[in-house]
């Protein structure tokens, strides 16, 4: 039960790490609303802003300016929360491919690979906080801006809603705090299942020790009879 845990975890930790990557460096983050009524796509990202022709498919694309100009707060915030999240979930991915039993390293020490599970399923938790603030956020301020031009019956050209790529952040980051919970508390409770190795060595040797010294507590003492033999015998 205790493999499966880390397999379950180990591929709900993949698909969300590589979830939180894709969102962070794609751009359909927002996506205009009245497709009815254009002859072309725009999607917004984090980084650049792509216009999609509806008819011959020509894609063309523009860089925000630099990353030290000035740019909307849910530009900046969201860009340093995916970036962390990136960085937290790529590291407990990394940290829970060690810890598993079937990658052979430190094959004589399974309590630390059982550690290296747990510090793995911390991180991934962590790592799904800054993921899941930044693409909530960014798509409820999206929702927003959308519903208070509709309410003061503003038309700007083009309305936005969010799209795939922020679906695809809040799947990583849904997915990073299912993989930590496994590793953390359904892995805990079945850390002592499994054969004998999976116990450290020095608590084997104070088991044996301790049954050792209860096996001569309980040896019986020798009869009268058998030490006059033990004297006949050496004289």
């Amino acid at each position: 039960m205790r493999d499966l845990l880390q397999y379950v975890a180990c591929f709900l930790a993949l698909f969300s790490t590589g979830f939180l990557i894709v969102a962070t460096w794609t751009d359909c983050w927002m996506v205009n609303a009245d497709d009815s009524l254009e002859v072309s796509t725009k999607c917004r990202g984090l980084w650049w802003e792509c216009v999609t022709n509806a008819f011959d498919g020509i894609r063309t694309c523009d860089e925000y300016d630099s990353i030290y100009a000035e740019h909307p707060l849910k530009l900046v915030a969201t860009r340093a929360l995916m970036i962390t999240a990136d960085i937290l979930a790529g590291f407990g991915f990394v940290t829970l491919l060690l810890g598993l039993d079937c990658v052979k390293f430190l094959p004589g020490e399974p309590h630390i690979k059982v550690r290296l599970c747990f510090v793995a399923g911390t991180t991934l938790l962590i790592a799904g906080a800054p993921g899941i603030i930044g693409s909530v956020w960014y798509a409820v301020d999206v929702y927003v801006e959308r519903s208070s031009l509709i309410i003061h019956n503003i038309f700007l050209g083009i309305q936005y809603k969010f799209g795939w790529s922020c679906w695809l952040g809040m799947a990583g980051s849904l997915g990073c705090f299912l993989a930590g919970g496994l590793l953390t508390c359904c892995l805990y409770l079945f850390k002592d299942v499994g054969p004998e190795r999976n116990y450290p060595y020095a608590m084997r040797k104070r088991y044996s020790t301790a049954g050792a010294s209860m096996a001569k507590s309980y040896m019986a003492p020798r009869t009268e009879t058998a030490k006059m033999y033990a004297v006949d015998t050496r004289v």
